[in-house]
Formats: C-alpha cells, structure tokens, sequence
C-alpha cells in the first residue's frame, strides 16, 4: 500500500509562486468553498490555435508590475461566482507552488479588479495536499524580497 505524505497546514491566506512565468509573491487566498481556483489578469486575446495571452498584474496598488504570459488553452468553462450569475471562463494549467508543495493547477482567467487577492485557490487544488487552517494566516512566512544592490557611499 502506498503512502501519503501528510497534508500541509496553510492559512486562509498564503504567498503563491507560478515559476513558469516568473511570478513570485503573489499573495492568494485559500478558498475551500470555490470548486475552482481564479487568477486575476488583464489584456486577454486569444492568439493562434488554442493559445491565450494575457497580463497577470503582481501588485494590486502597482499597476506597473505585471508579467505577460501566454500559454495554452486548457478549456472554456462557465463558473458561478458569488455574485451567484454564470459566466464563461476561459481556463489555463500552471504549475503553482505553494510553501514546498508544488502541483498543476486549472486556473480560470478573470477580472478580480475589486477583489484583495489577485488570486483564489479552490478546493480542487488544496485537496489532498493541504488542510487550511482558517484561524491563520501566512503560516508558510512570508518570502524574502530581494533587495536591491546598493550603491557604494562616498567619503568626502
């Protein structure tokens, strides 16, 4: 019989990585009532057979720090979101990491201009791997930023 690693506890709320396309830091809410996950993005077109490009905004208050992705089509599918109305969706697969645990995910493209998080992690990814504690938050730690070189001083 195999084993199962044991799940790892997360908050309500945790720094994602997608490495894939350079994103790192983004901060993500765990939502164990969301079937899907959600990926905020911007300037979306549909390029070539099956492919979409779109901007995935790092920074809810920067608007400049953005990271253009393309990447394939995985499929088109309609998600209820809590306004409770129906709307079409087109979803792509990226691999996330979240603390150690890395995994492909299915992440629906959306506008989530008015939302806190950039990004919503839905059931459909935490299962098996993660068991969110919901009394906490950032339990992984938050990753370092890299600082920037700094300039030698001079000396009068």
């Amino acid at each position: 019989m195999a084993q199962h690693p044991e799940p790892l506890v997360i908050g309500w709320a945790e720094y994602v990585d997608i490495p894939e396309w350079n994103v790192t830091r983004l901060r993500a809410k765990m939502d164990t009532g969301a079937r899907s996950s959600a990926l905020h993005v911007e300037n979306v077109h549909e390029v070539g057979h099956s492919r979409v490009r779109f901007d995935v905004r790092l920074h809810r208050k920067q608007i400049d720090r953005r990271v253009t992705v393309e990447a394939p089509i995985s499929r088109r599918g309609r998600v209820r979101p809590s306004s409770g109305v129906s709307e079409a969706r087109i979803f792509v697969v990226a691999k996330v990491r979240i603390g150690g645990v890395e995994r492909e995910i299915e992440l629906s493209l959306v506008s989530r201009e008015r939302m806190l998080f950039r990004m919503l992690i839905g059931r459909s990814a935490l299962s098996h791997a993660f068991v969110v504690d919901v009394s906490r938050r950032y339990t992984l730690g938050r990753p370092k930023r890299k600082k920037p070189k700094s300039r030698p001083r001079s000396h009068p």
